[in-house]
C-alpha cells in the first residue's frame, strides 16, 4: 500500500532546486506518494509546532520547539558559510547604533530572528512577511530590516545598505557555519518510512547537484528578482555538498547555536539535536 508523505518546502529557488528530483520523479519515490506543500518558512515552522506534516523544512531555531516530535534530516540543511541573514537599513548604521530600535524580521521562529536576539537581544521586532520587509523600511515603519532568502543578493539594488551580515557575524565567533534551517521528519512514521523518505531527499538532492543546469531551470519559477547567473549564485550559496550531509562541523554549529540560544534564555529548554543516520 502506497504510503502518502506531505513534504513542506518554501517558494524559492534553493528549495525547489532541491526538490527537483522528486518533484519530476527523476529519482524512485520509493512506493511513497510525495506530496509538496509550498508555504513561507515561518508557516511552515507554524504548522512543525502542531505536528502537521510529515517531513517539512524547518528553521533551526522552530527545532527547538519541536525536537519531542521532529528529528533533522542529515540532508537537506541551510547553512550560511561566512554569509547568511542581512540586516539593513536606508542609512549607514554602525551596529551599535540598532539597540532599542524597531526591526523588521520575517518571525519569530525564523533562525534569522534568533541569530539577531543574539547579537543584539535590545530591540523592538516587528513581524511581517519576509518579502515585505525592504517595504516596511523604505517607508519609515521600521529603522531597519533582517533580509532572508534572496533579498540578501538584492537589497542594494534597492537602495539598502548593510549594518551587519549574521552569517560573518556568527563565523567570526566560532568558526562555523549558521545553521538557518534543515528538513525534519516526524519520528512516529517508524525507522523504516524514516530511512526511506531520508534516502529520497538526498538521492533528489545528489540528482539535482549533478543536473545543475536543468534543475537551475525548473528552480528559475521560484527566483523572483534574480536574473539566472544571481539565481545560480543564491542556489550555490544554500545547496551543496553541505546540504547532502552538515557534516562533523555541521552538527557541531547547530548545537552550538541551540546551546548558546538556552544559556541566553532565548528558547525554553536544553536541546540535543537528533539527525537521521
Amino acid at each position: 500500500m502506497t504510503k502518502q508523505i506531505r513534504v513542506g518546502h518554501s517558494p524559492d529557488s534553493d528549495d525547489a532546486f532541491m526538490f527537483y528530483g522528486i518533484s519530476t520523479e527523476a529519482v524512485s519515490l520509493k512506493g511513497y506518494e510525495i506530496t509538496e506543500v509550498i508555504e513561507d518558512i515561518e508557516s511552515l515552522n507554524k504548522r512543525a509546532m502542531k505536528g502537521e506534516l510529515e517531513v517539512s523544512a524547518i528553521s533551526i531555531n522552530a527545532y527547538a520547539f519541536v525536537a519531542e516530535r521532529y528529528l533533522l534530516l542529515s540532508s537537506g540543511a541551510s547553512m550560511g558559510e561566512g554569509y547568511g541573514p542581512e540586516l539593513i537599513s536606508i542609512r549607514k548604521t554602525e551596529p551599535e547604533e540598532i539597540k532599542g530600535r524597531r526591526i523588521a524580521i520575517p518571525g519569530k521562529m525564523t533562525s534569522a530572528y534568533l541569530a539577531m536576539k543574539m547579537f543584539e537581544p535590545d530591540f523592538e521586532a516587528v513581524e511581517v512577511p519576509f518579502d515585505a520587509v525592504m517595504a516596511a523600511v523604505k517607508d519609515g515603519t521600521v529603522d531597519a530590516g533582517l533580509i532572508i532568502h534572496e533579498g540578501q543578493l538584492t537589497f542594494k539594488d534597492h537602495g539598502f545598505n548593510s549594518i551587519i551580515n549574521l552569517g560573518t557575524w556568527w563565523q567570526n565567533l566560532t568558526g562555523l557555519p549558521l545553521p538557518l534551517g534543515g528538513n525534519a521528519i516526524r519520528k512516529d512514521l517508524g525507522k523504516k518510512t524514516i530511512a526511506d523518505v531520508a534516502s529520497v531527499l538526498k538521492e533528489s538532492i545528489a540528482y539535482s547537484l549533478k543536473h545543475r543546469e536543468k534543475a537551475l531551470g525548473f528552480a528559475m519559477k521560484y527566483a523572483r528578482d534574480l536574473d539566472q547567473g544571481r539565481a545560480d549564485r543564491f542556489v550555490g550559496m544554500y545547496v551543496n555538498e553541505r546540504t547532502l550531509d552538515y557534516g562533523a562541523d555541521g552538527r557541531k554549529a547547530v548545537q552550538l547555536f541551540l546551546d548558546m540560544a538556552h544559556e541566553q534564555e532565548l528558547i525554553p529548554n536544553k536541546i540535543e539535536a537528533e539527525f537521521t543516520d
